[in-house]
């Protein structure tokens, strides 16, 4: 029998799992604009990104953190059945996976409890034996695929990430792990992510399924 080579999927969540990225946005402006008292733009939330939520509001009210915090995550629950479905396609990969042994993962810029909230919505959780979640710090994601290969006692090649952004492509770098860079959300930069040199560039939630069944058919043992 011969050793599968792909063991582990880590996936990212907002425009990976999920169109969730304008959720969060207009969570945001709901819990940050009443205390700033003028519109914030959707380019002045974005250019937050790197930490976690609690980095949005820490940079654009720091005075009312705690406030502004809560807040977004009441709105955040709020709003979410107003997204209420996965990318099609996302379930059943996930199932695929599962019912091939292969070890699944999130890790996420966002915090842990904004995470267990989509999690649980769209009754997912239970598909990733771990979470990797955000803090106020950058970088957060290569450590937490780092960590989590560590605790499965795997090599980077024998897992993947897969992710929207472009600091995803850059924390899989850092972290040495294959970077399968995921355009099929209408917020996704096809351009900017093709610039970067991903090792997959999938432009669809099909596509991905093609590539991860491709890799566990040849994985399969033949007979002789």
């Amino acid at each position: 029998m011969r050793k599968k080579m792909l063991k582990a999927v880590i996936f990212d969540f907002d425009g990976t799992l999920a169109d969730t990225l304008p959720l969060c946005i207009k969570a945001f402006r709901m819990a940050i604009e009443p205390h700033l008292k003028r519109t914030v733009s959707d380019a002045e939330i974005i250019a937050t990104f790197g930490p976690s939520e609690e980095g949005t509001i820490q940079s654009l009210i720091p005075d009312q953190f705690t406030e502004g915090l809560s807040a977004y995550h009441d709105y955040y629950t709020m709003f979410h059945p107003e997204f209420p479905t996965l990318f099609e396609g996302v379930a059943e990969i996930l199932t695929l996976l599962r019912e091939n042994r292969i070890r699944l993962a999130l890790v996420t810029g966002k915090a842990l409890k904004s995470a267990l909230i989509s999690l649980e919505f769209y009754q997912i959780k239970d598909y990733f034996e771990q979470i990797g979640y955000g803090d106020l710090t950058k970088g957060h994601k290569a450590k937490n695929i780092q960590r989590i290969l560590a605790e499965w006692t795997l090599q980077p090649h024998e897992a993947v990430y897969v992710g929207d952004a472009p600091s995803d492509i850059a924390a899989c770098r850092a972290a040495g792990v294959p970077i399968l860079a995921a355009a099929w959300a209408p917020t996704a930069e096809p351009d900017v992510l093709r610039s970067l040199e991903p090792d997959a560039l999938l432009y669809s939630v099909d596509e991905l399924k093609r590539w991860l069944t491709d890799r566990l058919e040849n994985d399969k043992p033949t007979s002789e």
